[in-house]
């Protein structure tokens, strides 16, 4: 197998590792907005729109990337997905513009607060059904109900109305909002606040095992392909023992505090969580008959594109570090000063 074409494969993967562990945890951000409650109800979605904003957007490039490689490396499979299972896509794509429409006018728009909180429920709601979408179709994708010749009506439904692919879809969305908790539970600026995102993630965290052990369930019918690979291969129970430790102690850090510790847990846990999907996959890209080796493009393509993706990197990766360096740094710096208004001083009665 050419360096090439390994190393654009690998670079897919990264790419839709980052967009989860990123934009993944902004869609969740937009979930526990929609079920902020409580008397800081008002603060948990301050802190949820600073801690996303004005960076959010950026998470987007992995996605692009994603689809970039797709089709100049894979265009057989980059053409079957998209017409099979365009209902899903165009519908997955107008979330993501109605989310990213949504937080810009409830953000920087100049209407009244009313306006402001019908902004917010729409990019709640979005941040709700984009998700969901998304890992319907990657669902379909990893049950192999993708038809290679989509032409009647049929074809473009059916392939993802499966009890696998919606259980797909809610494990994403568990996913992103476990994320998303985990995150905002080592940025709140208040222990209070802290508090009431730790108690949602160890709630996310529960429904998110819960839901790993549905999927598995459901994969014995629904994607065969993906069940064998996760029970039958050499990798299947050191993925699965080391999935497992990620999640005990993220558990850990956030019973105990450590909300750093957790962090990083969790982002570990559910990146290796799509890493077992895509070695339980492979080599196929789509079953049953396109692989990363019969889907890919002329090997001085892959030389180009693998080229291109190495000198791109360069520039990407420092500038989105920057990016997020210098935008999370003055976000914690606001929340501090806004904290310390809030809080009464005491008063000397001396």
């Amino acid at each position: 197998m050419p360096f090439a074409l390994w190393f654009v494969a690998g670079v897919l993967l990264a790419n839709l590792t980052l967009y989860v562990l990123t934009g993944g945890a902004d869609y969740g951000s937009g979930v526990w907005e929609l079920f902020a409650m409580g008397p800081r109800a008002e603060a948990q979605r301050e802190l949820l729109t600073h801690a996303i904003g004005p960076i959010w957007e950026a998470d987007h490039v992995w996605l692009i990337l994603v689809v970039v490689i797709l089709f100049n490396a894979f265009p057989p499979a980059f053409a079957r997905i998209m017409t099979a299972m365009h209902v899903p896509v165009t519908l997955m794509l107008i979330g993501v513009v109605m989310r990213g429409s949504a937080f810009s006018f409830r953000s920087y728009g100049l209407g009244n607060d009313r306006a402001r909180r019908r902004w917010g429920r729409i990019f709640a709601i979005a941040s709700l059904i984009t998700p969901l979408l998304l890992g319907v179709i990657i669902g379909a994708i990893a049950s192999g109900r993708v038809p290679p010749n989509a032409h009647r009506l049929s074809d473009f439904i059916l392939p993802w109305m499966t009890p696998f692919c919606f259980g797909a879809g809610l494990f994403a969305l568990a996913m992103f909002a476990y994320l998303a908790a985990v995150y905002a539970a080592a940025e709140a600026p208040d222990p209070a606040l802290a508090a009431d995102f730790r108690i949602r993630a160890i709630v996310a965290s529960i429904i998110v095992g819960l839901l790993a052990g549905a999927v598995l369930l459901l994969s014995m019918r629904g994607a065969p392909l993906i069940w064998n690979g996760l029970t039958h291969r050499a990798w299947t129970w050191p993925i699965f023992w080391l999935t497992t430790v990620a999640a005990l102690a993220a558990l850990w850090a956030l019973w105990t505090h450590r909300f750093a510790l957790a962090r990083i847990c969790a982002a570990a846990q559910v990146a290796l969580i799509l890493w077992g999907w895509a070695l339980a996959q492979y080599p196929y890209l789509l079953e049953p008959d396109l692989t990363i080796f019969n889907a890919s493009a002329p090997p001085r393509t892959l030389e180009i594109l693998a080229s291109a993706l190495a000198a791109g990197a360069l520039i990407l990766l420092p500038s989105y570090g920057y990016l997020l360096a210098v935008f999370k740094r003055g976000r914690r710096a606001d929340a501090a000063v806004r904290l310390e208004t809030r809080t009464p001083k005491p008063i000397n009665l001396k």
